[in-house]
């Protein structure tokens, strides 16, 4: 199951009290106050990890609290500190104040950490209040309570480039074709109902990552189909590959498909629209009708965008466009 998007709640531990005491020994009358402070709360630190690459592990485990500090002990012993808890989530995690809605932090590397929640002071003890004048102090301290609060967790995975395009366009086959990924691949739409990664490996001991989300479908951005819940996933890309189906079998035109998922993209976010472009024309093993592919070559030329046609059944025209993809992005012209 992938899940991008989960509600946390993060409590960091209280501060220990401070501890009213006094000097008990023998041949020491008047030992004054010994009473020591109170330990300081664990914290709540959120650490990103490669290891997850979805939210699911704190869909079900929403509550994560730190330990409090133990309380202040005689002969001025300070309290032990409270442990601190670390929350793995996955690279690419955003974190929302689920109240306020203001964005906190955003993981774009493993191994970061952000303390989303401090633990309270420890308190003082009586022997901090002993005075020339008030030598034998009854007063102490509570600890401070640690902070606490709801959190919205919102997963944008990180790709290089991202496929787009209408359902059963050939997204899942081309990444499979060019990368390790994996996908379920069938003849019917909405085959892929989650995002997937793959690597795609270049020939000089380079490599690029690219996305395939499900597709996109007339009124998307309206929650039509799988609406536009997965484009968050490819807001990160510097790259678009646009594949579109010019094959008989759609029943749709090419053109009118592009139009559509281009309006789509605009809906759901003018700068996503506005990403460099790839216009990908696939099955071309089942193109029957040259006339198709023509008008979307034409199109793409008139709005000035790299035009690229392939068939992932056959390979004619996969490695080609592997290359302009990996010059294009690792060549730095996607910066």
């Amino acid at each position: 199951m992938f899940i991008d998007e989960a509600i946390i709640y993060v409590k960091a531990g209280d501060g220990g009290n401070g501890c009213v005491a006094f000097r008990r020994e023998k041949y020491v009358p008047r030992g004054g106050p010994s009473g020591g402070d109170g330990g300081r709360g664990g914290d709540v630190i959120l650490v990103s990890s490669q290891h997850y690459n979805t939210l699911l592990h704190l869909r079900f485990n929403p509550e994560h609290k730190a330990e409090r500090g133990r309380h202040g002990e005689g002969s001025n012993r300070t309290g032990r500190d409270g442990a601190s808890v670390e929350v793995p989530v996955p690279v690419g995690v955003l974190v929302y104040d689920a109240d306020t809605g203001e964005l906190l932090h955003d993981f774009t590397e493993p191994g970061q950490r952000f303390v989303v929640a401090r633990g309270g002071r420890g308190g003082r003890g009586n022997a901090r209040f002993a005075t020339s004048t008030h030598q034998a102090p009854r007063e102490h301290e509570p600890g401070q309570p640690g902070e606490e609060r709801r959190l919205r967790l919102e997963l944008k995975l990180l790709a290089d480039a991202g496929l787009v395009g209408f359902p059963n366009a050939g997204k899942s086959t081309l990444i499979s074709r060019i990368s390790a990924a994996r996908p379920k691949i069938a003849d019917y739409p909405f085959t892929t109902l989650e995002p997937h990664l793959g690597v795609v490996s270049l020939d000089d001991q380079r490599s690029f990552v690219v996305a395939d989300i499900p597709g996109l479908i007339e009124g998307a951005h309206l929650g039509h189909g799988l609406g536009t819940r997965f484009l968050r996933h490819i807001e990160r890309t510097r790259l678009l590959l646009h594949l579109v189906d010019v094959s008989e079998a759609s029943g749709r035109d090419p053109v009118e498909d592009f139009q559509v998922v281009l309006n789509e993209l605009a809906s759901f976010s003018p700068d996503l629209a506005a990403k460099p472009m790839f216009v990908v024309a696939t099955k071309l093993d089942a193109a029957q009708d040259p006339r198709r592919l023509e008008a979307l070559r034409k199109l793409s030329a008139s709005r000035r965008l790299p035009f690229y046609a392939i068939s992932s059944v056959t390979g004619q025209g996969i490695e080609e466009l592997k290359r302009a993809a990996g010059k294009f992005l690792l060549e730095g012209r996607g910066d």
